[in-house]
């Protein structure tokens, strides 16, 4: 059986890891050992980090609209709580938003809830 050359796709393989690991930092932009390493890492975090996102704006919302409510002498718990016992249904995303954009709206939404 004649002896197969895999240089070419070894190398094709190679320069597409070191492609993907441009920008890495120190030796793991150019040595394709390490590269594969941290490309391996990554990865990893990225996906865990696509969920922890969704945690992550919840809190900034959270942070937002505490600010926004306290200007009303309200604590962000008793507004929540407010909320669902007047039952008005606002998710925080859009709280949020609107203390940014339409503070006033926040203002009659928290008389509402007083």
């Amino acid at each position: 059986m004649a002896r197969v050359k895999g240089g070419v796709v070894s190398k094709k393989r190679r320069n597409k890891v070191l492609s993907l690991a441009k920008g890495f930092r120190h030796n793991n932009k150019s040595k394709f050992k390490l590269a594969k390493v941290t490309l391996l890492h990554a990865g990893n975090n990225a996906f865990n980090d696509r969920r922890k996102k969704k945690g992550v704006f919840r809190r900034l919302w959270q942070t937002r609209i505490n600010a926004q409510v306290r200007q009303f002498g309200i604590s962000y718990s008793k507004f929540i709580d407010g909320l669902t016992k007047n039952n008005i249904q606002i998710d925080r995303k859009i709280l949020s938003q609107l203390s940014q954009e339409n503070p006033n709206v926040v203002e009659k939404i928290v008389k509402e809830v007083k």
